[in-house]
């Protein structure tokens, strides 16, 4: 009998918890919030809950999206390629030893800082290099959201040379209009990509973070940044010459 005051109470923050979580729909957010709480009370989503949840939604829009861009649905290779100051992620895919495709273009939402890698923890940055997929999580603060390696050993060999430590981390794709040092798509875009990633898989899915489009622009390293930032930026202008936009949508003209 002891128990039932407890389990009552429980059930009691549950159901408040849902009731909370239907009013804050429109309101991204706090709709965050809400159903991170109520996943907490619930004993967290798993990746196969949320592709439950809403994968079949996802499949139903980017399907479409993929058949345009001539690539399988889910791809063999996924690329997130994000510019800072256009604060746009363009995503391409590619089948097995095909050339990369353009598929979409997504708005970034949120992104704190501005040109420039990120240094320490703290510094607001949005980091800046050739990353990977580290994990999903299923249960994010901002509704769903794509954990990045960094940092990457770049970052740390870097870090090494100029005597710093403390680099920070935790740096994410997510969901949410808000974000301090990560990339916020809203939560329709971070179930898209996060959705593809599962389905992709994680080791089969890159991330490159630009200050802007060194496809099209010479890179310049900001006032004050490190010395090797344009080493830094001359490996990204060679890494997004093999992502073309505009080679793809003239082929599906």
């Amino acid at each position: 009998m002891r128990r039932t005051p407890r389990i009552l109470f429980v059930v009691a923050v549950v159901a408040i918890a849902g009731v909370l979580l239907a009013m804050a729909a429109s309101f991204s957010p706090v709709r965050g919030t809400v159903e991170y709480l109520w996943g907490r009370a619930r004993g967290g989503y798993s990746v196969a809950e949320r592709l439950e949840q809403f994968g079949l939604s996802v499949e139903d829009r980017l399907k479409p999206v993929f058949a345009a861009a001539g690539v399988r649905f889910p791809p063999t290779d996924l690329a997130l390629v994000a510019f800072k100051d256009a604060k746009t992620l363009e995503l391409y895919a590619r089948d097995a030893d095909q050339p990369w495709r353009f598929v979409k273009a997504y708005p970034v939402l949120a992104a704190s800082g501005g040109p420039g890698p990120k240094l320490m923890e703290g510094d607001r940055q949005v980091p800046e290099g050739v990353y990977h997929l580290e994990s999903l999580n299923p249960n994010s603060r901002f509704h769903v959201s794509l954990r990045l390696d960094y940092p990457n050993a770049w970052d740390r060999q870097m870090a090494q040379a100029d005597g710093r430590a403390d680099l920070g981390g935790d740096i994410m794709i997510h969901g949410s209009s808000a974000s301090i040092g990560c990339l916020a798509m809203g939560d329709e875009a971070a179930e898209e990509l996060f959705v593809l990633s599962a389905l992709t898989g994680r080791d089969r899915v890159k991330i490159v973070i630009s200050p802007t489009d060194l496809r099209a622009h010479a890179p310049m390293a900001p006032g004050g940044a490190p010395q090797w930032v344009g080493q830094l930026y001359e490996a990204l202008r060679q890494e997004l010459q093999q992502f073309r936009k505009e080679t793809t949508e003239a082929s599906n003209t």
